[in-house]
Formats: structure tokens, C-alpha cells, sequence
């Protein structure tokens, strides 16, 4: 085991915070995915893209790659697959921008999935009682709002380099 400069040992992978909640988010999501390509035959990236535009129905292609954290091709495949498959359909906006909406097959499929996540949530929820979940939800928030701040700084670390 390597000694850190305050004496203490340092950890194992296996036990990083960052690697546990990776982790866990990592079986969260395999097992979303399994059953929304059993249940709905969509990928998690097309269910996850399918409940941003139901979310905002104003969405356009550039907007709905930075919400769901993909670049602007990654997510032109996604949404070029569910429009072939007739769940999406791009309309005229302002200027080249064409805005993105579920089509009628889209939302039935839409409202199918958000009950299945909202049956896997109640599932998680009931796994920890009313004080847990609401530590929990603290502890979320602040390591968001580090994680957050710690990747402005190496953006700008990198920045300046």
C-alpha cells in the first residue's frame, strides 16, 4: 500500500468514491437498458434521448447533444434512427435549425418507458429509508456542484496550458 503525504494510506480503486459511484451508475444504467431493449426495443441512448425532447419539445439537434452530454454527431445517429423508426420528426424552426418532437408512435413509447423508469426509481427509493434518501439527495447535490467546479478548473487548467 502507497503512504500519502499525510501518513494515511492511500486507497484502493476499488474503494474511491468516484469509482463506487461510477460504478453504480454503471449497473443502474446496464440494467435500464436491458429491459428498455426487452420491453420498448430502444437503447438507453435512444430512451434517454427520447425523454429529453418529451421533457422540452422545443429541442434542436445542437441543444439535445449538450443536455444529454453527447457530441452533435453521436447524437445525429441516435435521432436519425428514431425518426427512421417514426418516433421523432424534425420541423422547420427559426433560421437552419430544425426543432426535434416525438411523433404520435414516439410519445405511446414514451409514456411506456417513463412508467418502467419510474417503477425502477420506486424501486431504488424503497431500498432506503425516508433519512437515507434524503442524505443521499444532499450528498448528490454537493458532489454534482464539486464535480462541476472541479471540471471548470481543469477546463481552464487546460485552457491555459
Amino acid at each position: 500500500m502507497v503512504k500519502r503525504t499525510d501518513g494515511r494510506d492511500l486507497v484502493p480503486i476499488s474503494e474511491l468514491l468516484s469509482y463506487r459511484l461510477s460504478r453504480t451508475s454503471s449497473a443502474l444504467s446496464r440494467s435500464a437498458a436491458l429491459r428498455y431493449r426487452r420491453e420498448f426495443d430502444v437503447s438507453l441512448g435512444e430512451w434517454r434521448t427520447i425523454a429529453l425532447i418529451a421533457a422540452d419539445p422545443t429541442l434542436t439537434l445542437n441543444r439535445l447533444a449538450r443536455r444529454a452530454g453527447l457530441d452533435k454527431a453521436q447524437m445525429s445517429r441516435v435521432v436519425r434512427g428514431l425518426v427512421e423508426r417514426g418516433l421523432v420528426n424534425r420541423t422547420e424552426g427559426t433560421g437552419r435549425s430544425r426543432q426535434l418532437a416525438l411523433t404520435e408512435a414516439g410519445v405511446e413509447v414514451y409514456r411506456g418507458l417513463i412508467g418502467a423508469a419510474n417503477e425502477r426509481d420506486a424501486a431504488f427509493a424503497a431500498a432506503l429509508t425516508d433519512e437515507e434518501a434524503r442524505a443521499l439527495g444532499r450528498a448528490l447535490d454537493k458532489l454534482a456542484d464539486l464535480a462541476l467546479s472541479l471540471e471548470r478548473q481543469e477546463r481552464e487548467r487546460l485552457d491555459g496550458a
